[in-house]
């Protein structure tokens, strides 16, 4: 069984204060990684931005259709992405997962049109080498735009296809998508059914937040499950979590 398991940046940072770390939730989700890990066939990790990518994405004025051709702007959301990425592998190889780094700048494109291209050769080899890849939102080479952000929501989409994954994993700050007395939505199979109670990010977020996340699932062939951090070992060991989108 391959999964694609995506820790939101809620999750691993907090988001109210510029590039800071959230290390005892980042602890708690590596750690339920490190006890299942073992017990899937391919497991790929994906992370958001969080206090890290989105404030200097958003000083830039760069975001997944508006890009920029500053050099410096480049530098300091990429930077400021692997410095999160570097985080987020150490905890992670301290509970003893295979974890490496995949950057989407590195690889990843759009087209004139905003069309994503993520080559994932690169992670079906680490995968069937034992490794865990560990992928970031990140900017990437946009034709007429310079660099624009590509989202983990839609490296997500663009993975799970890629690699066949059996079974994709959102983990976020809330325990799956709220309606509008904050009781979880058991599931959702089209966005019309919940446009009314998707609302923004309360922090900064150039990705689209948790309607950007519902959007990003109902593409997939497979189903997805958005939930909170106490579910990941749950949700890796099989069982049914959070909000289920197909």
């Amino acid at each position: 069984m391959t999964v694609v398991l995506k820790l939101g940046g809620s999750v691993v940072t907090e988001k109210d204060r510029k590039e800071t770390v959230d290390g005892e939730s980042l602890d708690a989700a590596a750690a339920a990684i490190g006890d299942a890990v073992n017990d899937v066939d391919g497991l790929v990790v994906v992370h958001g931005g969080g206090s890290f990518g989105h404030p200097n994405a958003a000083a830039y004025g760069v975001s997944t259709t508006e890009g920029t051709h500053d050099t410096e702007g480049v530098l300091a959301i990429h930077g400021a992405m692997k410095t999160l990425n570097t985080f987020v592998l150490r905890r992670l190889r301290e509970h003893d997962v295979p974890a490496v780094p995949v950057h989407p700048l590195s690889a990843a494109s759009r087209d004139t049109g905003g069309e994503l291209t993520l080559p994932v050769q690169q992670v079906r080899t680490l995968l069937g080498e034992g490794f865990v890849p560990v992928l970031h939102g990140d900017v990437i080479a946009h034709a007429g735009e310079g660099v624009t952000v590509v989202s983990g929501d839609e490296l997500v989409v663009e993975l799970a296809q890629g690699v066949d994954a059996d079974r994709v994993g959102l983990c976020s700050a809330v325990p799956g998508v709220l309606d509008e007395n904050d009781d979880v939505i058991p599931r959702i199979d089209a966005y019309e059914d919940v446009a009314n109670v998707l609302g923004a990010s309360d922090a900064t977020d150039v990705t689209g937040g948790m309607a950007g996340k519902v959007r990003a699932l109902l593409d997939l062939d497979v189903e997805a499950s958005i939930f909170d951090l106490g579910s990941v070992g749950p949700f890796l060991a099989g069982e049914p979590v959070g909000t289920t989108i197909d």
